[in-house]
């Protein structure tokens, strides 16, 4: 077993102590989480979930994150302040210091996500920072779209600025933000719904200091980086040394369809994941830029062989993570990466694959949620106001091994499906339909999760821009040790003709959108699928009598 100093790193916090306190700066993340969540003016924050925040010390290592947040921004937003840091100094920064940006490379890997971190002083001392990242409403350009051909047509990019300077707004920078965005009062909503957030935090963490009489988070820090990382390389250590290979295709887009190669190297209490042979990039919106190819390649390892230890940047340190440059999950700037979820969401899919030859009881079968599916509107509502509005919904995540897989859940992402209510209050939209869809998760020993049919109509006066992300419609969701593949995903006019599936489009008034989604892949041989669990799937419409007879046959 590795045991990185558990004595000298942690040595003034006993077991208890160190729990209590770690537990502490996780709920200080949760606040600040709360508080974005109740100031914010979108839904794509207030109700589907697409932000995170992240407590880090002044190093720039993350400390702990809100427990219900993105987990690709929980493990990007250290990297993204290391790059501040490398132009703002940590001796320049001030109390009220905001800094933002959406730059792809230093963030997220797309601009919709804007990040924005404030400095926590305590007693004059720089002692950590408090950030946040948030799907924005919209950041102009082409909309949320996949079929751009170069960055620059997807959107206003932010190099990291000062949004405020001590508590004082960039009125610059608000006025750029402002000239660039189709809906300013919501973008500038969310925005200082981000800045609250952050001060929500610096508080907490100064009231923490003071109740800990802790000078700052140093020996705090350190102890919890290490403990985190020991328990990450144990848990690899109990994964056979060897390397593993797996592949995956996806639809791409239109004839570049995407290739992903992956090799899982495990040497002791080190892995590495290695993507060399994969797709070169494009140059249409799919690209996945290095930062978000290490978070959706770290977070599915962490969830498989260390799940229940809080997260934290000593969880990460033992796994390598190589992309080639210039191909589609390592691109070169200015390419296009706007729906970079369409390939990285693919990742964890792939991974398993591999890790399933080495410890088949710790993975899942390929997601159908993987990647998101989403619809983007956005148009004049019948009063005349502008809005965009997006349609968070998911497939089915791939079966468990002693378990099926959950039903239209988003995975290995966390965003929430929302309020229909709450969609359709802020947009000329009615949802019809939004019902499981039978017989879409994969059969096996346990089946995968069910996709869902979503029917859509717009009540608009005039005909809407729509932008259609999605995958899953030539390649399905595999399953894993003798599973079968779920059902693919469709997108549909009711008018019979079909639209692009990852591309930007126009509905009409009165028009319906059919949007049915992929079902996870299922996990071990359909024949020792328990017989009451079929009959239990044909009793509650998951799986028809046809197709029970047909995949598990007498057990049907």
């Amino acid at each position: 077993m590795v045991d990185l100093g558990a004595k000298g790193a942690g040595e003034r916090f006993d077991p208890i102590t160190l729990e209590i306190f770690w537990s502490r700066l996780i709920s200080i993340a949760d606040e600040s989480a709360a508080a974005l969540l109740r100031t914010s003016f979108s839904t794509i924050v207030r109700e589907s979930n697409d932000f995170g925040t992240v407590l880090m010390d002044a190093n720039g290592d993350s400390l702990s994150e809100n427990t219900g947040g993105i987990p690709s921004f929980a493990g990007i937003l250290p990297i993204t302040l290391k790059h501040f840091l490398a132009k703002f100094p940590r001796e320049t920064w001030k109390p009220g210091d905001c800094v933002i940006t959406n730059d792809p490379w230093l963030a997220t890997g797309h601009l919709p996500d804007i990040t924005m971190v404030m400095p926590v002083f305590w007693n004059g001392q720089l002692v950590g920072f408090s950030g946040s990242i948030a799907h924005s409403p919209d950041i102009g350009g082409s909309l949320w779209s996949a079929d751009c051909r170069e960055l620059f047509e997807e959107g206003l990019c932010i190099p990291p600025l000062k949004f405020l300077k001590e508590g004082e707004l960039n009125k610059d920078v608000e006025e750029m933000i402002v000239c660039n965005v189709r809906l300013p009062e919501q973008v500038l909503g969310d925005l200082n719904a981000q800045v609250t957030a952050n001060q929500v935090c610096g508080r907490r963490l100064i009231e923490f200091l003071e109740d800990s009489e802790l000078d700052d988070l140093s020996l705090l820090s350190k102890s919890l980086l290490t403990r985190a990382e020991t328990a990450m390389r144990n848990a690899i250590e109990e994964v056979p040394d060897g390397i593993y290979h797996s592949s995956l295709d996806a639809d791409g887009f239109d004839e570049d369809e995407t290739h992903i190669e992956c090799a899982v190297t495990v040497e002791g209490s080190n892995i590495e994941i290695d993507y060399k042979g994969t797709s070169k990039q494009i140059n249409r919106g799919l690209n996945t830029v290095m930062n978000y190819t290490h978070a959706y390649s770290a977070y599915p390892i962490k969830c498989a062989l260390d799940p229940l230890t809080p997260r934290n940047e000593g969880s990460y340190r033992p796994i390598n993570v190589v992309a080639p440059e210039g191909s589609i999950l390592n691109p070169t700037r200015p390419a296009p990466c706007n729906a970079r979820q369409l390939t990285g969401h693919m990742l964890a899919g792939v991974i398993y694959a591999a890790l399933a030859q080495a410890v088949p009881s710790k993975v899942i079968a390929d997601s159908g949620s993987a990647p998101s599916m989403r619809a983007i509107f956005s148009g004049l509502n019948p009063k005349g106001n502008r809005f965009t509005q997006i349609l968070f919904a998911s497939g089915g995540m791939g079966a468990r091994p002693t378990k099926d897989g959950i039903s239209t859940i988003a995975f290995p992402t966390n965003a929430g499906a929302g309020s229909i209510e709450a969609f359709e209050s802020v947009a000329p939209l009615i949802v019809w339909q939004k019902e499981f869809r039978a017989d879409s998760g994969g059969a096996g020993t346990y089946r995968g999760g069910l996709g869902q049919v979503c029917e859509i109509e717009s009540r608009a006066l005039e005909p809407l821009q729509l932008s259609l992300l999605s995958d899953r419609w030539r390649h399905p969701a595999t399953g894993i040790l003798g599973g079968l593949e779920g059902a693919k995903s469709h997108i549909s006019f009711s008018d019979g003709t079909v639209p692009h599936q990852k591309s930007r489009t126009v509905i009409e008034p009165g028009i319906r959108l059919k949007m049915i989604y992929a079902g996870g892949g299922g996990y071990g041989d359909p024949t020792q699928r328990e017989r009451g669990r079929v009959c239990e799937d044909v009793k509650n419409g998951y799986v028809t009598a046809a197709a029970a007879r047909s995949l598990y046959g007498e057990g049907g």
